[in-house]
């Protein structure tokens, strides 16, 4: 009795293929998550930090100054118009223009920088609709010597106030 047996070389057969493809599919993952964390921003970390660092004592003491003022802001958004209604408990004189920055906390693509001319009692100017979420806003004098600084959470449906 004589047994003829039927062997295929390995490359024939399913099981070599099987266990070497988990394998691959994480090296090739693994060269995916390289190219994107190369190719994309966090904009979380700032280039210069450590004049960022320095400037925090110079920041702190604008809104201190904000608060030795008085200054209240109303911040609302109307159709594609951001609006600021500034005053001042202690009387002092309004400037003619503001700076504000619209900055959403984790992407930084979508911030924004205005500069807000009075008219009246109100401050306004054209802004891009920012997304739904939460949004820091910063509100300065053109000659930046007072800040005020708050957090909105958009839509908002009336008016937001930061400040007092």
């Amino acid at each position: 009795m004589t047994m003829t047996l039927n062997t295929k070389p390995w490359y024939r057969e399913p099981w070599p293929w099987l266990l070497m493809s988990g394998p691959f599919i994480v090296v090739v993952a693994s060269f995916i998550t390289a190219w994107i964390a190369w190719k994309s921003n966090d904009g979380l970390v700032a280039d210069d930090y450590y004049k960022q660092g320095l400037a925090a004592g110079q920041t702190v003491a604008r809104s201190q100054q904000a608060q030795i003022l008085g200054l209240q802001a109303g911040v609302s958004f109307l159709e594609g118009t951001l609006q600021v209604r500034l005053s001042s408990q202690t009387g002092a004189a309004l400037p003619e223009s503001l700076t504000v920055m619209l900055s959403h906390p984790t992407r930084a693509g979508l911030d924004q920088e205005l500069t807000l001319i009075r008219a009246g009692l109100l401050y306004s100017g054209a802004v891009r609709p920012p997304a739904s979420g939460h949004w820091l806003i910063l509100i300065e004098d053109e000659a930046k010597t007072w800040r005020l600084m708050g957090a909105v959470v958009l839509p908002a449906t009336g008016e937001s106030v930061i400040g007092g």
